[in-house]
């Protein structure tokens, strides 16, 4: 008896299996029917209090909702508000501001270099021009290293273009 007293009375933490022997142990024959009574009653009053507690929250969240209207907010608005809230918290991140500054720097680059490509093509048009008075026929000059390199230079331009065009799109669709 003294030992099951002492048990009762330990401070220590339950352990997993302790919890498993309490959980399946059956405590009703411990207690008298005063105590049954009393905690019937206390299991009705909790059950009560947790109903009108569930009621409380449903009328809570149908005002909110008719707030909502009134202000004129319904699912998309909030969902557009997340969005703005969401992507100025992006843009806000070490990373966001490193990428944009790497991928401004890159387009001053790629602008720089479209520059020098529309001085070597103005060239090569002048260049051409004299070759093309001077030569005999359509066939010789499409042969000639000039017109050759010239339509190299076209091509990669053309290719880069689209893909710098590309790119500003897509940053532009990010920033809208």
């Amino acid at each position: 008896m003294e030992a099951q007293a002492r048990g009762l009375l330990e401070t220590e933490p339950l352990h997993e299996r302790d919890e498993d022997t309490v959980a399946g142990a059956d405590f009703s024959s411990m207690l008298s029917e005063e105590e049954k009574e009393e905690l019937k009653a206390e299991l009705v009053q909790l059950e009560d209090e947790i109903t009108t507690l569930r009621q409380v929250l449903s009328a809570k969240e149908r005002h909110l909702v008719e707030i909502k209207q009134k202000l004129g907010m319904n699912l998309m608005n909030e969902l557009k508000q997340n969005f703005s809230r969401s992507w100025h918290d992006v843009q806000t991140t070490a990373a966001y501001k490193k990428t944009h500054e790497t991928l401004s720097h890159a387009g001053q680059k790629a602008t720089a270099a479209f520059s020098n490509v529309g001085t070597a093509i103005s060239k090569k048009f002048g260049d051409m021009s004299y070759s093309i008075r001077h030569s005999i026929s359509m066939p010789a000059m499409r042969n000639s290293p000039t017109f050759k390199s010239f339509e190299e230079r076209v091509e990669t331009t053309v290719t880069s273009l689209k893909v710098i065009y590309g790119r500003r799109k897509y940053e532009e669709a990010k920033e809208e």
